[in-house]
């Protein structure tokens, strides 16, 4: 078997009781055969157009010869660096593929300018712009991060006497924007199967051609999926697939908190790519399963909320079972394409028993609206609420405001979620300036004493951006900003970089604050290095 789950305690009962009915209603033949009236009438025609990841591995075959074909031809030009641009999905699956196969990949899904900066000049160790190969990946063909890496790349290797079209690959769907403009310029562009949505798309080009370019054996990965076909398809009490979604969206009251533990070592990343799949999935009509991704040593694993369901992704889940006890907990193990089939098959069918339609993403777009809205009318800044040792404090509530400190408007923040709440940390800045400021999430999950979750920005507005609006109204948001003296111009753009990222968490905040009423403190950070540490000091 390609892929190992092991149940105990609690999960146990909930799956015993929960998996007899997903076996009777034929759930995981109707997945298999593409059946869109499995979620109900309302979601019958997203469905109908979004199902065709169940045959990602055979469509996807092709496509190996022509990366491989693309790849040797690079190699030869002496261009041996991958940058992918990309957001959401188009960035996750590759990451994780990258990071498990050992391949360098250097992922750009970020609008901080330093960052760009960063993925524009390269190291000693991965070469420089005139060894890079830009793969631009875009579903929609109108994202306006991918679009903005793209003509900032264009505008690099002019610079240095390259012709763009022999260094920027497209991929995105057929007759998106991207994909007539890039065909009308002459650039080289790989197709994705249109009938997959983008957090589904781990198996297609989208997954696929950045990581194919950077060296991932690309049949192997699909090799190892295939295998793991069959047991996802069946309608059995075996199948992985019905025993993960029972497990994660089954039981009266439901454990709606998924707490996601990474002790393997073969597998690298995958909680952040299912962070995005779960959460975008079902986070919607007030509904949904957070993702909390986790440490072996987080807070939430010895306090165990009453509302969080562990699952621990382990190199072998029996084995792992016998040797450290885990009560109540999943234990997985399996490939790492296995992983995606499951929890893809897992997804939807946690989405049907959820009653809401998995396939779509109604909020997400909220958040760009209020984008666009801040760029077009660049208002002049509010002036902060105040200003503690440099650091600028925005609230959404003024009672957020009273004590005058970081440290009592964080505790007051932390007053206001509920007993079956959570706190989610987004942090608009450079992760590769600032990779310390991840460890906030466990100083935060202690104090606060709530299930917390940590998104960079903008990338998670691509993912669970969806559940912080769509989800259940009891989350409480913790931003995170920095204001350097470092900008980037985005060529033909009225707007730089560093307008554009104030923009998206300006506009985020605006949508969940006034939009939705969720509580929003807002920290902007002057000098960041030296102030991470007070912020460090304020949430414990």
């Amino acid at each position: 078997m390609s892929f190992e789950l092991h149940l105990s305690g609690h999960v146990k009962s909930v799956v015993d009781e929960t998996l007899p009915g997903l076996v009777a209603d034929l759930v995981a033949s109707g997945i298999t055969a593409a059946d869109p009236s499995l979620w109900g009438p309302d979601a019958e025609t997203e469905a109908s157009s979004r199902l065709g990841w169940v045959d990602a591995v055979t469509t996807s075959r092709p496509l190996v010869a022509e990366i491989e074909a693309l790849r040797s031809q690079l190699l030869a030009k002496g261009v041996t660096r991958v940058v992918l641009a990309g957001m959401g999905g188009s960035s996750l699956a590759p990451e994780v593929i990258a990071q498990t196969s050992g391949v360098p990949l250097v992922i750009l899904d970020s609008t901080s300018p330093g960052q760009v900066l960063a993925a524009l000049d390269g190291d000693a160790e991965s070469g420089g712009l005139t060894q890079t190969v830009l793969v631009v990946s875009s579903k929609s063909g109108s994202t306006v991060e991918t679009d903005s890496a793209k003509r900032t790349f264009e505008a690099a290797f002019r610079d240095l006497g390259i012709d763009p079209l022999e260094r920027i690959v497209v991929v995105t769907d057929p007759g998106s924007p991207l994909d007539v403009a890039a065909r009308g310029e002459g650039y080289t562009v790989f197709n994705a199967d249109p009938s997959v949505g983008g957090r589904y798309s781990a198996l297609t080009a989208f997954g696929l051609v950045p990581t194919g370019l950077a060296g991932v054996d690309l049949a192997e990965l699909l090799d190892e999926a295939d295998a793991s076909l069959l047991e996802v398809a069946i309608d059995s009490p075996d199948n992985p697939a019905l025993v993960l979604a029972a497990a994660i969206a089954g039981g009266q009251p439901r454990r709606d908190k998924l707490g996601l533990v990474s002790d393997g070592t073969h597998i690298v990343g995958l909680p952040d790519w299912i962070e995005q799949l779960v959460a975008e999935s079902t986070g919607k009509n007030g509904t949904g399963i957070l993702p909390v991704v986790l440490l072996p040593v987080s807070p939430e694993l010895d306090s165990k909320p009453h509302d969080l369901q562990i699952v621990r992704i382990v190199d072998e889940a029996h084995e792992f079972h016998f040797r450290e006890h885990h009560e109540g907990e999943v234990l997985i193990s399996g490939s790492l394409a296995a992983q995606f089939i499951v929890w893809e098959y897992a997804t939807a069918t946690a989405g049907r028993m959820l009653g809401i339609n998995p396939f779509d993403q109604p909020d997400v777009e909220s958040a760009k609206v209020a984008t666009r809205g801040l760029l077009d009318a660049r208002p002049e800044a509010t002036a902060p609420a105040f200003e503690v040792d440099g650091v600028e404090v925005r609230v959404s509530q003024p009672g957020l405001a009273a004590s005058g400190t970081v440290a009592g408007v964080l505790d007051a923040l932390w007053a206001l979620v509920p007993a079956d709440g959570y706190v989610s940390i987004q942090a608009y800045v450079n992760r590769l300036a600032l990779p310390q400021l991840e460890g906030l999430r466990e100083l935060v999950a202690a104090d606060s004493g709530r299930p917390t979750t940590f998104g960079w920005g903008p990338r998670f507005l691509h993912s669970t951006g969806q559940y912080h609006k769509g989800g259940p109204a009891n989350g409480v948001f913790l931003q995170i900003l920095e204001r350097g003296d470092v900008d980037l111009e985005i060529p033909g753009r009225p707007f730089t970089f560093g307008q554009l990222i104030e923009a998206q968490a300006a506009g985020d905040a605006s949508v969940l604050a006034d939009g939705h009423g969720r509580p929003v403190v807002t920290l902007t950070l002057t000098d960041p290095q030296l102030e991470v540490l007070s912020l460090f000091e304020a949430a414990q």
